[in-house]
């Protein structure tokens, strides 16, 4: 059973019970059913306001991060689901701009589960359509909406045309290979091809699609399905560009028209700040949400604003160094970082933003790779300490080899790193992240 949190109101406790207790996905994934619960609730995700559908392996909940925090800049009230959530369920709704309320949510899922008796839906399927009835019913200016699981097949691929933006795909990777490698007549055989071929899914007639580089079976097949579906192909090096250091952004997208000291040269060229999410790979999902944003006609944007979101966006468990609380209290580390990442692209970017020893604790769910993360980190592992993800089947400490050592919980095992001049690093899910956060007192908002 899924943490959901916990609530003192009776309503929404009981609904928070009825979703901890549904599969996460399918076994076979499509969108019969949520095509089916929507019709029953009246269409809501034909009466969206403009939206920004962003699909990848790693990288799309920060893209997303960005996407709000520029909107918001240019002061629009803007829609955001995404997944999993860290400590309470609320945070996968965010409604004009603030977490949706216990006693809405708790109306709002009565309602969904009536409509889907009988279907057999699941968790995600329920709470897209719980989603996507509240955005409808709330009036704001964009929404930003986060592919939970591949893209052709996920819940979220329902949306039309005249109802989106711009479409995205971040960084890409081998993840969910029981779903996304799943045998199937007409789909590509090679496995980053048909990663790519299932993110690609997104790609609508006449919407923007703005994808990075990847490796060259993927960009093929990234064009095949973009001209298969007829949208707009925004290739990163070929459409648009940024420096590797985030700081020089340009495109072909045509003139905005738009006066700012942001620009460099002219309306094509933008200057960036550094963002404060941390990570050097950050800066590249953050030009993502640039193009994507300068790639699309629906809603005005001006440099300002861009500059301004790129600058303060925030996105936790995502290379976050924890602030003073509770958990970190319990160490004399000088500093204490969380990240969720849980596959192998992740892990190359987690060794690339420590250039010394560490400790490291992690708790990974046991259908990830036990490699992803403690493998690019190699030798700069000091200490290695395993602990279980509550509420999920975990691997045991002997899945990480020899050096690993169990805890009983993450306070134990924070407790019990060496008292030294090393950082700490929390690792390995973003469900062990989410434990992490509200131990210290650190609850997303």
């Amino acid at each position: 059973m899924r943490d959901m949190g916990k609530s003192d109101d009776p309503r929404v406790q009981a609904q928070l019970d009825r979703l901890g207790g549904l599969s996460i996905q399918r076994d076979t994934l499509g969108l019969e059913a949520i095509r089916t619960l929507l019709a029953r609730l009246g269409d809501p995700h034909k009466r969206l306001p403009p939206v920004f559908h962003v699909a990848g392996t790693n990288g799309k909940g920060s893209t997303c991060a960005f996407l709000r925090a520029m909107l918001e800049a240019e002061g629009y009230r803007v829609h955001v689901t995404t997944s999993p959530h860290l400590v309470r369920y609320n945070e996968r709704f965010r409604v004009a701009g603030k977490l949706i309320e216990d006693a809405r949510l708790a109306e709002l899922l009565e309602k969904v589960f009536d409509a889907a008796e009988g279907l057999g839906c699941s968790f995600f399927e329920i709470t897209i359509a719980a989603a996507f009835v509240e955005f409808a019913r709330v009036p704001a200016d964009a929404c930003v909406v986060e592919v939970g699981l591949g893209g052709r097949l996920d819940a979220t691929n329902v949306m039309e045309p005249d109802v989106l933006a711009a479409c995205g795909i971040a960084a890409l990777g081998i993840d969910h290979e029981r779903f996304l490698l799943a045998p199937e007549e007409g789909v590509p055989k090679e496995p980053m091809a048909r990663i790519a071929f299932e993110k690609a899914g997104i790609a609508k007639k006449g919407v923007p699609l703005v994808t990075l580089a990847y490796d060259p079976l993927a960009d093929n097949q990234i064009v095949e399905s973009a001209n298969a579906a007829g949208a707009s192909l925004k290739a990163y090096r070929k459409s648009w560009y940024a420096s590797p250091d985030g700081s020089h952004y340009e495109d072909h997208f045509g003139t905005r028209n738009a006066l700012s000291t942001h620009f460099l040269d002219d309306d094509t060229e933008l200057r960036l700040p550094e963002p404060v999410i941390l990570g050097d790979h950050q800066r590249l999902n953050a030009a993502l949400a640039v193009a994507m944003l300068r790639a699309q006609q629906r809603v005005e944007i001006s440099a300002n604003a861009i500059y301004e979101g790129v600058r303060t966006a925030v996105w936790p468990a995502r290379m976050q160094l924890l602030s003073h609380g509770p958990l970190t209290a319990l160490t004399s580390a000088p500093k204490v970082w969380l990240d969720g990442g849980h596959n192998a692209s992740a892990g190359e970017q987690v060794a690339k933003f420590f250039d010394g020893p560490l400790h490291l604790i992690v708790g990974m769910l046991d259908n990830k790779d036990p490699a992803a993360i403690i493998g690019p980190l190699g030798e700069k592992i000091r200490t290695l300490s395993i602990v279980t993800v509550p509420g999920h089947d975990s691997h045991p400490a002997s899945a990480f080899g020899e050096r690993a050592v169990a805890r009983n919980n993450l306070q134990d095992a924070v407790l019990k790193v060496p008292s030294d001049d090393y950082p700490i690093l929390i690792a390995g899910s973003l469900y062990l992240a989410g434990e992490a956060l509200r131990l210290n007192d650190e609850i997303p908002d």
